[in-house]
């Protein structure tokens, strides 16, 4: 039986794709997110106090979730169990902890149990977990897409470290294409087969920080060689990979993070880095119209009456957006997003607003000054509405020293940028002489 065990475990790795079989199997070999696996990081320290109880790995897709998880069984020498989430139900689940269970009872090993894609777990499942974890029957790693704050349950999440993976950086997918052609055993190196820097680049910056999909590309080229060929050359490279997948959920973390990006891009004025991220946006198929309405937001937020052109020019590229769609709609995009960069930047007016309707909200409402009603209907004057109303337009000047509130307040203080400066200088003046002899309005009446 032990023989027919190993050939049935040579044929079962014999088939399984490079990417599966260059898996890591110690932490040393393990590439990529230093920045909570490096020694003195959380995850190591986790490891070395064997104190992993409850950890969800949150990042796209190959990136190193479920090495890392076979990693922390095999280091902690722990049972490996596994469920993917989007096919296991409540009984498969209950099966799995039931197990666990029963070997800590039988002084067995603790078990890992690994969920792929967690987020599929709905409420009842997830919290079917938490006993188990709370007792320290098995030591839960997930693994999901999804930002885990949003999907998962908070009694878990409390439960839980949580550790975002990062795109693998170019240089580190290099590493692991070189490693993977060099390895007689899991890997290439058996073939005899080179690659060129170039074609190493390529993949290595093609994949998008995804080492399973430059893998793969990897040894399709090398399987694909034909003839007396015996390196992998850039030409070959680009052959042996699709057009480029751009990482992008319309609904999730990635939509709202390239967004937030576009915008504080504007604000800080660089126009480069916002056609960056408003590119990548239309090219993973965003709709342009809500790339339309965060502009014209942005013009009116942050460049305000510093320029108000810009509010024009964002207003007429949505305009131009709903009348000539893509993909021509991204020149006026592009001119409204370049202009606003580059614009003197203002908030003045978002804050005076807020804090107007902080006031309405909270203090006391003001009634409306008896001068300013209106008194345009029968039995106005009556009731005294507009008496003592003095016509800016009568004043030789257009303006008049009058109170049109009924009490002290400031909300819109301008800034010293752009056009706003000069509506600073009105204000203050106005401000300056209103500040003297003020009309003030008769008493309301009874």
């Amino acid at each position: 039986m032990a023989l027919f065990d190993r050939m049935e475990a040579e044929h079962r790795e014999a088939v399984r794709p490079l990417a599966a079989r260059m898996r890591p199997r110690s932490l040393d070999e393990f590439v990529g997110q230093q920045h909570f696996l490096a020694p003195g990081k959380l995850l190591r320290r986790l490891l070395e106090a064997d104190r992993v109880s409850s950890v969800v790995f949150y990042g796209p897709p190959g990136t190193g979730k479920t090495s890392l998880a076979e990693l922390i069984a095999r280091h902690t020498r722990r049972t490996f169990r596994s469920l993917n989430a989007a096919a296991a139900g409540v009984k498969e689940l209950r099966e799995v902890l039931d197990r666990a269970r029963a070997d800590v009872s039988t002084g067995g090993p603790r078990t890992v149990l690994f969920i792929d894609e967690l987020h599929h777990f709905n409420k009842t499942q997830q919290n079917v977990l938490l006993p188990d974890v709370e007792e320290g029957i098995v030591a839960l790693v997930a693994a999901t897409t999804a930002n885990p704050f949003f999907a998962l349950i908070a009694p878990l999440l409390s439960r839980s470290q949580i550790f975002e993976l990062q795109p693998l950086a170019v240089g580190d997918i290099a590493l692991l294409l070189r490693r993977a052609l060099a390895d007689p055993q899991r890997g290439l190196g058996s073939r005899g087969i080179t690659a060129t820097d170039e074609a190493i680049e390529f993949l290595a910056t093609i994949c998008d920080g995804d080492a399973r999909r430059a893998l793969t590309a990897l040894e399709v080229g090398v399987l694909s060689l034909t003839g007396s060929s015996r390196t992998l050359d850039l030409a070959t490279a680009e052959e042996s990979i699709q057009k480029k997948q751009i990482r992008y959920d319309a609904d999730g973390d990635e939509h709202y993070d390239a967004a937030s990006a576009l915008i504080k891009s504007i604000r800080g004025g660089d126009p480069d880095a916002a056609l960056y991220w408003m590119a990548r946006m239309l090219a993973a198929g965003e709709d342009p119209r809500f790339l339309a309405r965060r502009i014209v937001i942005a013009a009116a937020e942050d460049i305000g009456n510093a320029d108000p052109q810009g509010l024009i020019l964002a207003q007429a590229a949505a305009q131009a957006t709903e009348f000539i769609g893509l993909p021509e709609c991204r020149i006026p995009l592009a001119q409204a997003v370049t202009y606003l960069a580059l614009a003197p930047k203002s908030n003045a007016a978002y804050v005076a607003i807020d804090a107007a309707m902080d006031d309405v909200r909270t203090q006391r409402t003001l009634p409306v000054p008896v001068h300013l009603r209106d008194r345009h209907f029968k039995g106005a004057e009556r009731l005294g509405h507009g008496d003592g109303y003095q016509y800016p337009h009568d004043s030789a000047e257009g303006w008049v020293a009058q109170d049109y509130l009924g009490v002290e307040a400031r909300y819109y203080e301008p800034v010293d940028r752009g056009f706003e400066a000069e509506l600073k200088r009105r204000l203050e003046d106005y401000r300056t002489r209103r500040s003297g002899p003020v009309r003030q309005p008769p008493a309301t009446p009874d």
